[in-house]
């Protein structure tokens, strides 16, 4: 049977884990250290776990602190938009929603979706950010992601939507290509200068060109410049620097108005596939529903 014991301390934990310190967190609750430091030892004894490494100088997460700490920050979540929705029609979109987008892609295409679902409903929060890592939102709890490429996530727990594939197209500025010519065939590219995609290991990102028969076929040029960003990629570009290849959700307002051109158009394909993935178990609550509704429309628009 489930006791009130169990949620004793947890608002403590909480706020020593988000503020780094037993003084921090007093300041927070308005308690005193020793208040702090009494609460944190009875739930790790209650527990049976030590949840903090403490030094003279650090406190950290232990493993399982930290696991705790994601349990613990989706329990006071669920309560405190449980107590919100009472002053609330039960319809109305309560409390933080985690979104995770890729950071280009998600500024571009996604962010003024999620702006405007939290203006139209004022007691929605988003909790956004912004990376191009893999991120396992089961893991790390996250309610909503958007993906592009990289490893299949096919866990049971997750819902997805296939938004598309993005269009990887060659261009150039107008002036990179009175200076140095047009590339006609991907031979060309050989003696262009080419703007690629650096990883942090200093390597780069190969290219894909279309196939003859319909494929793919991957390929790796020499950098002229590598820059671990798509915009840097397309800020390069822009200023003459070279041909790269980059996706139409990148470029194709800067196609459309002149400032780039397309090159080796036979050569274009599709890239990676973008995905809508959300938490299962929240998906029927309205504070997600409502931002997966206006992602999905924005994002298949």
């Amino acid at each position: 049977m489930f006791s009130s014991e169990r949620l004793k301390g947890l608002d403590v934990f909480v706020s020593v884990a988000q503020t780094g310190s037993f003084t921090g967190a007093a300041e927070r609750l308005n308690l005193t250290r020793s208040a702090i430091s009494k609460a944190i030892a009875r739930l790790e004894a209650r527990l049976d776990t030590r949840l903090f490494n403490r030094t003279t100088r650090t406190l950290s997460l232990t493993e399982a602190g930290v696991r705790f700490y994601r349990t613990c920050t989706n329990v006071l979540g669920e309560l405190e938009e449980a107590e919100l929705s009472l002053h609330a029609h039960s319809t109305e979109p309560v409390g933080q929603v985690r979104i995770d987008l890729p950071a280009a892609y998600g500024r571009l295409h996604a962010l003024g979706a999620i702006l405007a679902c939290a203006r139209e409903h004022g007691l929605l929060q988003p909790h956004i950010s912004f990376s191009d890592r893999y991120v396992d939102p089961v893991e790390e709890d996250i309610d909503i992601v958007v993906r592009i490429g990289g490893p299949d996530l096919l866990s049971q727990a997750l819902g997805r939507r296939y938004l598309g594939a993005e269009r990887l197209v060659f261009c150039a500025s107008p002036d990179y290509l009175h200076r140095h010519g047009v590339p006609r065939t991907e031979q060309d590219l050989e003696h262009h200068h080419c703007v690629m995609y650096g990883r942090a290991d200093g390597s780069v990102n190969p290219w894909w060109f279309a196939g003859p028969h319909g494929g793919r076929e991957r390929r790796l040029l020499p950098a002229h410049i590598a820059i671990g960003d798509g915009e840097g990629q397309a800020a390069a570009v822009l200023a003459g620097h070279g041909i790269a290849q980059l996706p139409t959700w990148l470029v194709q307002a800067s196609l459309d108005q002149g400032k780039l051109v397309q090159v080796l158009a036979h050569l274009a394909t599709d890239g990676s596939p973008i995905y809508l993935l959300w938490l299962k178990r929240r998906q029927s609550q309205a504070r997600v529903s409502v931002v997966l509704e206006a992602l999905g429309t924005a994002l298949t628009a």
